[in-house]
């Protein structure tokens, strides 16, 4: 009797244990689809972002000189870096979705969560530098520097600096989503090694 009631508590254990982490997996298999839809859009938009202008530079006598200029995201490195951090944040939230989904039986020892929790926390820093260096080029394009003598540009090219603020948005939008995933991560690698610990193999 006495082992039964033991055998009866571990079980009860087991299903105490067990329920929370299901409910962390819900809770990041609901916020990854929406953090992999915030970097696509902020990786779509930025690399279809082009404007192109024609200025007039000057006169000669009646006939007006003209210049065309064209906006690309391949002109700033900081953005170029924003565009690379934003799609492997993308990748790495669609790949680990599939993991979630159908990778479970490949697990060994829960050593999947911990290279999960690890990747989410490495994309969190990567996609805070593409964010923020992007933000600072954005700032640059709409003021200026006048220290550096370093003329605005989103006086001249509206549509573009509008359509990389979006992009930015959408972003930090996804950081804020990757910020909440990996503590989520965490707390998902500490139940399932507190199980471990407590349940007899």
């Amino acid at each position: 009797m006495a082992l039964q009631s033991g055998e009866k508590h571990m079980f009860i254990g087991y299903n105490m244990i067990w329920s929370k982490p299901a409910k962390s997996s819900w809770t990041l298999l609901g916020l990854r689809p929406l953090a992999f839809l915030a970097t696509t859009a902020a990786t779509l938009v930025m690399v279809l972002n082009k404007q192109t202008k024609t200025f007039v530079v000057a006169t000669i006598g009646t006939t007006p000189l003209k210049l065309t200029l064209t906006a690309k995201f391949q002109h700033t490195p900081a953005f170029v870096f924003f565009v690379i951090a934003n799609g492997l944040v993308s990748i790495h939230n669609l790949v680990v979705i599939m993991v979630d989904l159908f990778g479970s039986k490949f697990d060994y020892k829960g050593l999947r969560f911990a290279f999960i929790a690890i990747l989410d926390m490495l994309n969190v820093g990567l996609l805070s530098g593409g964010a923020n260096a992007a933000a600072f080029m954005a700032q640059l394009g709409k003021n200026g520097n006048s220290h550096a003598r370093w003329d605005k540009i989103c006086d001249k090219f509206g549509t573009f600096c509008d359509h990389g603020g979006g992009a930015l948005i959408a972003s930090f939008a996804a950081l804020v989503l990757m910020l909440l995933i990996s503590v989520f991560s965490i707390l998902k690698l500490l139940k399932s090694n507190t199980a471990h610990t407590v349940l007899p193999n």
